[in-house]
């Protein structure tokens, strides 16, 4: 804090400044820390009590969220002062952040994305950071020294994660407590749309924006472009949209432009298989699948 403040009141610093806070952390101390960064973070580590509990049993979960609500509450009264005081010195502009340890301990998809639920809902956090366990011990309540590091798994929960910050997906239809797992061979918005082929196609000259954010293949720059171009041309083709940028090799399955039908009769697996065929992820070549203790 010392050297933030410095950096800020002596060397007139004004970029971005991150600031990660320590468990228990004192009021006074966090209120100093928030006038001098630009964002906060308190690591939570493991996503759940019971994980943290396993592996660093001296821990408590509550002298980290603790912190966090008191953040919540000092940004909220900060963000007041802002409308009557112009000049009152912004608190923790960016918001705070925090990170969850992957694959280390055996919480399932569905308990992950809850977790992160829990904090962009209740605790107002900005973002939630997933990051691949690395064995480096032979803790045998650890996976051992050798274990595939699940790069994969970690991309599925960023990408499930955007779908719940930006798309207006919930966790449960994402992934649930019956099935708890993301798909390791397609990104979660095509294994949802492929769960629920009934709500498609949807007219791409007709369908509103929150709609069209949930076609595989167009996303929220796409869909907003999409629902612009149609003050002018209601009867967009596909040489049009992939002019706007969509990806239409997975949309095709999902849309109607009416002036090109597809066939309809293809089954979920037959429209995924069509899909992986002309897609190639950056992923592929570290693929690693999910623990086998799931």
């Amino acid at each position: 804090v010392r050297v933030a403040k410095k950096l800020r009141t002596e060397h007139k610093f004004n970029g971005y400044i991150h600031l990660k806070t320590i468990p228990g952390a004192s009021p006074e101390l966090l209120t100093e820390a928030g006038l001098y960064a630009d964002r906060l973070s308190i690591n939570v580590e493991m996503p759940t009590q019971e994980s943290l509990k396993l592996v660093a049993p001296d821990k408590d979960r509550n002298d980290m969220i603790r912190p966090m609500e008191f953040l919540k509450n000092a940004i909220i009264e900060n963000r007041d002062e802002q409308k009557s005081l112009k000049k009152s010195r912004l608190f923790v502009p960016a918001g705070q952040s925090t990170q969850m340890v992957i694959g280390a301990t055996p919480e399932t998809d569905w308990q992950i994305l809850m977790m992160s639920k829990y904090f962009y809902k209740k605790m107002q956090l900005k973002r939630v950071y997933y990051s691949g366990y690395v064995p480096i011990s032979n803790d045998n309540r650890l996976p051992a020294i050798g274990t595939p590091v699940p790069m994969m798994r970690e991309n599925r929960l960023y990408q499930a994660d955007w779908l719940l910050r930006f798309y207006g997906f919930d966790v449960e239809e994402i992934v649930n407590k019956h099935d708890p797992l993301l798909a390791a061979d397609i990104d979660p918005k095509l294994s949802w749309a492929l769960r629920n082929l009934n709500l498609f196609p949807l007219d791409i000259n007709k369908a509103d924006y929150h709609l069209l954010m949930r076609v595989p293949g167009i996303g929220v720059g796409s869909a907003l472009k999409i629902c612009q171009a149609r003050k002018y041309n209601n009867s967009l083709d596909e040489y049009q949209l992939k002019k706007i940028g969509i990806s239409y090799n997975r949309a095709q399955y999902f849309i109607t432009t009416g002036l090109k039908t597809y066939r309809r009769d293809f089954t979920p697996d037959e429209i995924k298989q069509k899909i992986l065929s002309t897609s190639q992820s950056k992923y592929q070549a570290n693929f690693s699948p999910q623990m086998k203790l799931f």
